[in-house]
């Protein structure tokens, strides 16, 4: 079944190789997955056999410009079929929050098309190594006395409905020095 992990291509005498690059972009981006050369695109699937970067050159050479344009290592498995010579492009996922390019253009698959990634995929994908404004402290490398300064004392003392010590400084200093001897 043709989905998000797996793209079918017929290819059998050749394939593109700007369309190749631009289908690792798209599955890259979607996650990873695997690109087969030598199966039908239509169903019934059916193998066919393919032709396309035939020899271990022709394969070395593709990977490397795959490498180079798009600083992802894909791997490559050749299957014996009787029917013929299936080549599967094993495609990994982009780096966490960068969704990948190619000339100028982040693509994502749509059926048998690829488009321009959308917006709130995009947005999505940036924001992936991001945290959330929550998790983050608010402050960090406080004093304890930092920490006195910034607390609003006497509202909690009003909630808890108690008085307020009259020395509270030294109060929590007698805490904060019992604590740590």
């Amino acid at each position: 079944m043709e989905n998000e992990k797996l793209e079918f291509k017929e290819a059998k005498n050749q394939f593109d190789t700007t369309k190749l690059i631009k289908y690792c972009v798209a599955i890259a981006n979607e996650g990873g997955g695997y690109l087969i050369c030598g199966i039908t695109n239509k169903r019934p699937r059916q193998v066919v056999g393919s032709q396309a970067f035939a020899t271990p050159e022709a394969l070395n050479k593709i990977k490397a410009q795959i490498v180079e344009k798009l600083r992802l290592r894909v791997e490559t498995t050749e299957l014996q079929h009787p029917d013929g010579r299936v080549l599967v492009f094993e495609i990994p996922t982009r780096p966490t929050g960068h969704p990948l390019a190619f000339e100028g253009t982040y693509l994502m698959r749509s059926g048998e098309e690829l488009l321009p990634m959308t917006p709130d995929m995009l947005k999505r994908i940036f924001a992936e190594d991001q945290q959330d404004w929550f998790s983050q402290p608010a402050r960090s490398e406080a004093t304890s006395d930092d920490v006195v300064a910034l607390l609003d004392t006497q509202t909690y003392f009003d909630l808890l409905d108690i008085p307020y010590p009259d020395q509270s400084v030294c109060c929590i200093g007698t805490i904060r020095e019992s604590r740590f001897n």
